[in-house]
């Protein structure tokens, strides 16, 4: 039997189609097998956009699992990048390895800085992204009535992290590390440019507060203001982006918790990002 999550939307739309369109036969070294519709995956596709690394192409729907891409990746993941090697393509997974792995081979356009103390203060703040933004973001979207905590708490929750993350931004940016994007900015902005579902979704909505109404934290939340205007408007981001309207069936599962994505599935169980 299916499940609901198979019969996404198949191909990107808007923007988005059109790069798919300019990559999917395309003769490159590296193969991005990629969900339109997964933040994860565009993380890796707003690198390879943003360093004009040639690529090509390939959809896939991992809930499917398909045999001839689990003979590439037997656990079904996206995305994955098809490296070459001296063995042949062989498969890359885990977004943040892959980007960084981008990074390190292809210097042009570099998203990490050079010296070894502010790169790892970068990566210090990547990794929050992934240890409690993501949790966050997903215990509020996917909170149900039947929850043992409030939708108040997931909200406040989940704002606390947006401060606490932009606290260690440069103050001027408007960028992350500055006046240039780095790869923290690429880390995150996938689920920035998607804050939309929980005013769409969510009781209250967001909730971010306006210009001026954010109290003790309103420098902070200027600072986020600035930063999310700048990346939104980045190329690499709206041209990865698809049109508003095939995401709602998705983040619509989310939203009433019954999406089967592992990393539903491991919020639901209560665990961080699988």
């Amino acid at each position: 039997m299916s499940i609901p999550d198979e019969n996404i939307y198949p191909a990107a739309t808007g923007r988005a189609a059109d790069i798919v369109k300019a990559h999917e036969n395309a003769q490159a070294d590296h193969v991005l097998y990629s969900g339109w519709f997964c933040p994860f995956v565009q993380r890796v596709w707003i690198t390879l956009e943003e360093k004009g690394i040639p690529y090509r192409y390939q959809e896939i729907n991992p809930y499917k699992k398909e045999p001839s891409f689990l003979k590439l990746n037997p656990r079904g993941l996206i995305p994955t990048l098809g490296a070459p090697t001296p063995e042949g393509e062989q498969p890359l997974i885990e977004s943040n390895i892959i980007c960084e792995y981008l990074d390190e081979t292809f210097q042009d356009v570099p998203l990490f800085p050079k010296d070894p103390f502010r790169k790892a203060k970068l990566k210090v703040s990547i990794d929050y992204v992934t240890s409690r933004i993501i949790p966050a973001f997903h215990r509020f979207l996917q909170h149900t009535p039947d929850k043992p905590y409030s939708i108040e708490e997931a909200r406040k929750e989940f704002l606390s992290t947006l401060t606490t993350w932009i606290k260690d931004a440069d103050p001027e940016g408007p960028f992350f590390a500055g006046t240039t994007l780095s790869m923290a900015d690429i880390i995150l902005v996938p689920w920035a440019v998607r804050l939309w579902v929980f005013d769409h979704f969510k009781v209250g909505g967001l909730g971010l507060p306006e210009p001026g109404e954010g109290g003790e934290d309103e420098v902070l939340w200027e600072r986020w203001r600035k930063w999310f205007a700048a990346v939104e408007a980045r190329e690499s981001v709206t041209n990865t982006l698809s049109e508003k309207e095939y995401y709602l069936p998705i983040y619509e599962r989310y939203h009433t918790d019954k999406a089967q994505s592992e990393l539903a599935k491991a919020t639901r169980a209560g665990r961080g990002v699988p």
